[in-house]
């Protein structure tokens, strides 16, 4: 499967750079060539004469290196493999990959780079749990980096839990994986995702609680496993995904007009929050207070219903429509009830009542409903659950 293939390995510094080595050898082995760069901090851990005589090609090390400069070039140097792997990822590393950082060869090589990244976190228990290095982690896996581990385990430091590198068969397997086309590779999918804001005048709106971080991390996922993705999102807190279109709208009416611009499609996830309805009579100036205590008249008109219509239109309909079902009760039956209603393929409902923590959060608990009746899925992370999702739309597809 590797065989021929150039992979660039980053080796970060932490006591989890011996595996490295390892990685070396079998990546060798497959007939992968590995062009090593070993950090500063790397080097506290495996010696450059060590990772060079098992790679059997020279180390980079030094960014402001005048010879290495002129033979090849840093920029060169991060175009000229298939793929990069960072092992360990240290908790430095990834921060200055999601910050944009690139300040030694190798995080300028990240920054530079056009080719897919996968890395492999190592670090202490506490510093893996720690919320920036969870906010980093979300924004690399919004970017597209892919991502093999950590296991659970002792540390060096003599603690335990989540934090220790990936074993290097794991890591073997993601190397695969990455460099393999993905089940939806031809496949266009679009994906709605966010609240929208109907306004009522030129500074209020109306809207809902949705983060967008639910459709967003189904896009990220669809383009993992390599479908073209279109991703229309109303205004959501969390960015989009590197490596799909995205389509910024605000209304409920714009979200509408590009889905149907969009079309056709193999699939279509609709994952957005949309408002049911608009205010008719929106302001063209500020509303203000007169001083007397009357109460601005709201009219009200009911938005297109995007879902419906894609799902229930004949020619040119994806071959797959999943909708999204937010309830705060009874939330079986009534998804039940919108996927007849609807005329959709698949619904995804999730209980979004205040008590659970859903709307806005990093996890999600959902039940997808199919012609087939009910599967309740656990509570997991929104990203695993976006994965799992895209998992299922690629074997419907198949």
């Amino acid at each position: 499967m590797l065989a021929g293939k150039r992979i660039l390995l980053i080796i970060g510094g932490g006591i989890a750079a011996y595996k490295s080595l390892d990685l070396i050898r079998r990546l060798r082995d497959q007939g992968a060539s590995v062009v090593p760069v070993l950090t500063r901090a790397g080097e506290e851990f495996v010696t450059p004469l060590s990772v060079s005589a098992l790679a059997g090609e020279k180390v980079y090390r030094d960014l402001f290196d005048l010879t290495d400069e002129a033979e090849m070039g840093h920029i060169q140097l991060s175009r000229a493999a298939e793929l990069v792997v960072v092992a360990p990822a240290t908790a430095d590393l990834m921060a200055k990959m999601a910050n944009g950082h690139a300040n030694d060869l190798a995080s300028t090589l990240l920054m530079a780079t056009d080719k897919r990244v996968l890395i492999a976190p190592a670090m202490n228990v506490r510093m893996w749990e720690h919320p920036a290095t969870r906010r980093n982690l979300a924004t690399l896996q919004g970017d597209g980096v892919l991502v093999v581990g950590p296991n659970d385990g002792a540390m060096a430091c003599g603690e335990f839990g989540p934090g220790r590198m990936a074993e290097v068969p794991e890591i073997m397997a993601a190397v695969g994986a990455a460099l393999t086309e993905g089940p939806l590779k031809g496949r266009h999918v679009l994906v709605t995702s966010g609240p929208t804001h109907e306004p009522i005048d030129p500074v209020r709106y109306i809207a809902n609680r949705s983060s967008g971080a639910q459709g967003t991390a189904i896009a990220a996922a669809l383009r993992d496993l390599g479908a073209r993705v279109t991703f229309v999102t109303g205004p959501a807190s969390v960015p989009p995904p590197g490596g799909v279109t995205v389509v910024r709208v605000e209304t409920a009416q714009e979200m509408a007009g590009v889905v149907k611009a969009t079309l056709p499609v193999d699939a279509a996830v609709f994952a957005a929050a949309v408002a049911d309805w608009r205010v008719a009579n929106a302001a063209g100036q500020k509303m203000k207070k007169d001083g007397t205590g009357t109460l601005p008249m709201l009219e009200f008109a009911e938005n297109p219903d995007i879902l419906a219509g894609v799902a229930q239109m004949g020619a040119g309909r994806p071959r797959l429509v999943v909708g999204f079902a937010a309830e705060t009760e009874t939330v079986e039956a009534h998804a039940t009830a919108k996927r007849a209603r609807k005329g959709c393929d698949w619904i995804v409902a999730n209980d979004v009542s205040p008590g659970t923590g859903i709307m806005g959060g990093s996890e999600n608990a959902v039940v997808l409903i199919t012609a087939d009746g009910a599967e309740v899925w656990p509570r997991m992370a929104k990203p695993e659950v976006a994965r799992r999702l895209a998992a299922r739309i690629a074997a419907a597809l198949a």
